[in-house]
């Protein structure tokens, strides 16, 4: 009898040993993992939209003083900005199509109205030297490298964790333990969306 009960205990040590081993090799935490990971990855991207949103007045006010008369633009840029950063988004934007679409939207008609600002300063030669409008310009470029380095990063995370739902085999784990957790949407493809504005210019004749 106690040899039986020896037995017994030893096989319970080695089941608590070996089966957490077994659940990870057969992708039980692939699921909340690499959600956590598209997570973080959409912070970032939210991080740099926030830091060309920061860029937009200071801008605006510099083109202002420069170029008045360009008053219908420079509406556009203000009223762009308040679009983008009045919608409201969460971790539960990743996952909900309409909403997501309505952020990237907004980010989208930013981009496109500050590709048109930026445009117009070619006309203003003293704009284009001004030193403070020169830093600007050179922090809206790196932002918005930096905005299309976190959406490759955030669309490669997605596809890692909506390939998880799917596939075998952690796919088991999505309609068991998982079936609340919904595919994330990523960042769409289009020759509007991805092209950042124009921020470089031709050197000054001397």
């Amino acid at each position: 009898m106690n040899l039986a009960i020896g037995r017994n205990n030893w096989a319970r040590a080695l089941l608590i040993l070996f089966l957490p081993l077994y659940l990870a090799g057969c992708g039980i935490n692939d699921i909340p993992t690499k959600d956590e990971q598209v997570k973080a990855a959409w912070g970032d991207v939210q991080n740099q939209y926030q830091r060309r949103a920061d860029l937009v007045p200071n801008l605006v006010a510099t083109v202002q003083g420069y170029a008045q008369q360009e008053k219908t633009v420079l509406v556009d840029v203000v009223k762009a900005r308040a679009s983008a950063t009045q919608v409201k988004v969460d971790a539960s934007t990743i996952t909900n199509p309409e909403e997501f679409q309505k952020y990237q939207a907004a980010q989208n008609q930013l981009s496109g109205v500050l590709g048109r600002l930026l445009a117009i300063t070619e006309n203003y030669p003293d704009l284009k030297s001004n030193q403070n409008f020169l830093a600007l310009q050179s922090q809206l470029e790196g932002t918005e490298n930096r905005i299309a380095i976190a959406r490759r990063d955030y669309n490669e995370a997605v596809r890692q964790y909506n390939t998880s739902l799917r596939t075998f085999p952690t796919v088991i784990w999505a309609k068991t333990l998982y079936s609340g957790q919904k595919e994330a949407q990523p960042f769409t493809a289009s020759a509007a969306a991805q092209s950042a504005p124009k921020v470089s210019f031709p050197p000054q004749q001397p």
